[in-house]
């Protein structure tokens, strides 16, 4: 019998060595970089004075005019977020996701130290600006963690850091609305707190390990942290965007995806208009100076109540490529029933409430589209997908922004802009109608042709 010799027991060892630190790799190298990104997003999200800016901006501390805070500072977002996304998409790939968080950390931070000190409408609109930075940015940290984990753990940790920003958004909305209503805090107050939550989510982000790797510019074999991989070329940059474009033209040339990619561009940018403006019809109908205010307690409960619509999802059996148009309809028709309801009623709990069936409908559609898309794409052309369907909703929404909210254009009221945004909702209701009929009868004709042909092969 052969006794092996000092090289290959060394050989044999660092084998063994290599297979242990493989082993471990999983664990090692998605529950830190998780725990981190889940933290992060947590305290980024976790914002009180959030569902409270509308009142503060037109309250004693900023002392704007509605028309200001409607139609020449709130428009700021929306451009800003439009002329940043497709940059942003690009670069958080490029540059591999962190410094792109880092970005939007800071960014959270500039929003909220000028929304305690900036004054003057100049100022604000800069203010908008910069959230708009941190929205577009936004994108990095749904991103980053598919570049540190292996593609068995994505269900789970993309789970993991979704729920974060939701408990962070419904704690934070609870903790302002206890705070004003129980504690009688101002709400300059509550923005101290949103500025401390948002700068211990940029010190976090800090210690969130670097990607080796990323979708489209820098492909690298997965491995861990202190692990040596073997980098493959990077890609020619041009070379690069010629296969997003071949991708693009790929995805949706499917008929299918395109039906939903649609329906989520058209809802998306009706759902930011009457999310983004909701806080002003609030105030129209019951003045917060005036009266004691919910809507930090509104929002929590919405946002609950569409996390328990979307885990319903998964129990709904459906044949979606049949009837999925004709549901996108009818749900579109509710959406547009609740926003006329919420503008026309004149009372405040009942805005309250059709506010909430509004979120509960669009974030339980959101959630159905978002998995018919993803069904059958990779990870790459399902982050391209989503790119260009939330490019395509912030196209129409600043073109709806334009004409009807800002100055410059139609500057319309605000109980006229969501009677405009009940019409787009049932507009986008008849077109998935019509659609869906189509569809319902070719299949059903599919289904009875092959009858027919067999009837006649016996005959």
């Amino acid at each position: 019998m052969e006794v092996p010799g000092p090289g290959s027991r060394r050989a044999a060892a660092a084998a063994a060595s290599r297979l242990l630190r493989t082993a471990r790799a999983p664990h090692e190298c998605w529950v830190l970089p998780t725990a981190l990104l889940c933290t992060y997003g947590f305290f980024a999200s976790l914002r009180p004075s959030e569902p409270f800016l509308t009142p503060y901006l037109l309250g004693p501390d900023k002392n704007l005019t509605e028309r200001q805070v409607f139609n020449e500072i709130y428009p700021v977002w929306t451009y800003s977020y439009l002329l940043l996304l497709f940059p942003v998409f690009l670069a958080t790939d490029y540059l591999r996701y962190k410094p792109v968080v880092l970005l939007q950390g800071l960014s959270l931070i500039v929003t909220w130290f000028m929304l305690l000190y900036a004054q003057g409408l100049l100022a604000v609109q800069f203010l908008e600006f910069f959230y708009g930075i941190a929205t577009a940015t936004e994108i990095a940290y749904y991103s980053y963690i598919y570049s540190v984990v292996d593609l068995s753990k994505y269900q789970k940790v993309t789970s993991y850091c979704r729920s974060a920003t939701l408990v962070g958004f419904t704690v934070g909305s609870v903790l302002g609305q206890i705070l004003v209503s129980v504690a009688g805090w101002s709400l300059f107050s509550l923005n101290v707190i949103s500025l401390t939550c948002v700068a211990v989510a940029f010190a976090v982000a800090w210690f969130l390990p670097m990607p080796q790797k990323s979708l489209f510019f820098h492909h690298v074999r997965p491995t861990c942290q202190g692990v040596n991989g073997i980098k493959e070329p990077t890609p020619d940059r041009l070379l690069v965007l010629k296969v997003l474009w071949d991708d693009f033209l790929m995805c949706y040339s499917s008929r299918p995806l395109l039906c939903w990619s649609v329906w989520w561009a058209l809802s998306t940018c009706g759902y930011f208009q009457v999310v983004n403006y909701t806080q002003g019809l609030w105030e129209q109908v019951l003045p917060s100076r005036h009266a004691a205010i919910y809507n930090g307690g509104v929002e929590a409960v919405s946002t609950l109540l569409g996390a328990v619509a979307v885990f319903a999802v998964g129990y709904i059996k459906i044949s979606w490529s049949t009837w999925g148009e004709m549901t996108l309809s009818l749900f579109s028709l509710l959406i547009a029933a609740a926003v006329y309801v919420m503008d026309t009623a004149g009372n405040i709990w009942v805005c309250y409430a059709s506010y909430v069936v509004f979120r509960i409908i669009y974030m339980l559609l959101i959630t159905i589209a978002t998995f018919q898309i993803a069904a059958n794409l990779s990870m790459e052309r399902y982050a391209l997908v989503f790119g260009v369907n939330t490019f395509i909703a912030l196209g129409l929404q600043t073109v709806l922004t334009l004409i009807v909210v800002d100055a410059s254009g139609l500057g319309l009221e605000i109980t006229t802009q969501f009677l405009i945004y009940a019409g787009y909702f049932a507009l986008i209701s008849v077109v998935f109608l019509a659609n869906g009929a189509v569809t319902v009868m070719k299949k059903y004709k599919k289904q009875e042709d092959p009858d027919s042909s067999s009837q006649v092969t016996t005959s």
